[in-house]
């Protein structure tokens, strides 16, 4: 044990620091050394050691009686500190951007990770590709084109929507871009991911038809937009405001940043098209599994438009190939039904519970 008094101060309270931090880390328990050998050991007068075992005591790191050892007081005596109380979790959890995580399907997951391991060659496990694995990708653009209405394009392969558009950002501001418009009010996470980036927040309020692409500042290039299912407000990007917004796009040769946030849960209305869908050269549509299956996976994409080229860096190849293998099985569809039907039957729940409140905007 290195007790060895060191660092400013009278070689009593170094020796006291040292003993301290020995009790602290759980390396000095039980009994102490008795002074006069400690002493010794340490090559110091006694003194030095009697007066940091007092110093201790006082301290209620040790405790002392005539006649008998010093020692260790438990958990260190009356200073410890006390690890604080857990709170109860809570009853209903209504914290929104997690899905329900004791649906997760661990055993289909758990199969497509055994048949990556199995199947894939050897030479797939490198270093992941810098847009993702191939695989991944090829399937990704059918399943958006299939299922969200997305045109072709390129995609990209990320840690998920956060960091895919981090990543945008930065290629943004490679370009010259130095301002983004958010709407207002709007994700945090991602403001704070753009302005990391680089480029300055412009926000732009939302109503009950999306963003207003009129009211974005002159000189702003670049727009980030939730056209499916606007967060907090619930709200849905009218088609005016749509072509409103294709149209800004278009006349100050701008990209629009679509967050296809919650687009597989609407339960209000029929689910709506992505903007992508209608002029992928001047969308970059994101999404990931973070509200579908976990964001512990970490696993996002980003279909951007042909001939932009964005640098980011992929999740892991397994973890990637297990989503391939996910979702070409037919496995992601199915969980995608039961979760609907799940999450249908508790917001149903929910709102005929608040119905004597009359709340209106209730999607």
């Amino acid at each position: 044990m290195l007790l060895a008094p060191a660092g400013p101060g009278p070689k009593h309270e170094q020796l006291a620091r040292a003993l301290r931090r020995a009790i602290r880390d759980g390396v000095l328990t039980g009994a102490v050394p008795p002074s006069r050998r400690l002493a010794a050991d340490l090559g110091c007068s006694r003194w030095v050691v009697t007066q940091a075992y007092a110093q201790l005591v006082a301290e209620g790191y040790l405790a002392g009686h005539t006649g008998s050892a010093t020692r260790v007081r438990p958990m260190g005596g009356a200073v410890a500190a006390k690890e604080p109380a857990r709170a109860a979790p809570p009853r209903y959890d209504l914290a929104p951007g997690l899905p329900d995580l004791r649906n997760f399907p661990r055993r289909p997951w758990a199969e497509a990770v055994r048949e990556v391991l199995a199947t894939t060659p050897h030479t797939d496990f490198g270093l992941p590709e810098p847009g993702g694995h191939p695989r991944l990708r090829r399937i990704l653009g059918d399943y958006l084109r299939r299922v969200r209405g997305a045109a072709p394009g390129t995609v990209l392969v990320c840690g998920g929507v956060t960091d895919g558009v981090t990543s945008v950002c930065r290629a943004l501001v490679e370009r010259g871009h130095t301002r983004l418009a958010v709407e207002d009010p709007g994700w945090t996470r991602l403001r704070r991911a753009a302005e990391g980036a680089g480029m300055t927040v412009e926000p732009v309020p939302v109503d009950d038809e999306g963003i207003d692409a009129g009211r974005i500042p002159a000189g702003v290039r670049a727009v980030l937009v939730t056209p499916a299912h606007q967060f907090p407000t619930g709200s849905v990007l009218s088609p005016r405001r749509r072509a409103e917004l294709l149209g800004w796009a278009r006349d100050v040769d701008g990209l629009i940043l679509e967050d296809d946030y919650d687009a597989e849960f609407r339960y209000d209305r029929r689910p709506v098209g992505t903007v992508q869908g209608t002029d992928p050269g001047r969308v970059a549509l994101f999404g990931s599994v973070s509200k579908t299956l976990s964001p512990a996976l970490g696993l996002g994409w980003v279909l951007l438009p042909p001939q932009w080229t964005v640098r980011a860096h992929p999740p892991p190849v397994v973890d990637q190939l297990a989503l391939a293998g996910f979702v070409e099985s037919g496995g992601y569809d199915r969980h995608l039904r039961a979760a609907r039907l799940r999450y249908r039957a508790r917001r149903d729940k929910l709102v005929a519970a608040l119905g004597p409140a009359r709340l209106s905007g209730v999607a």
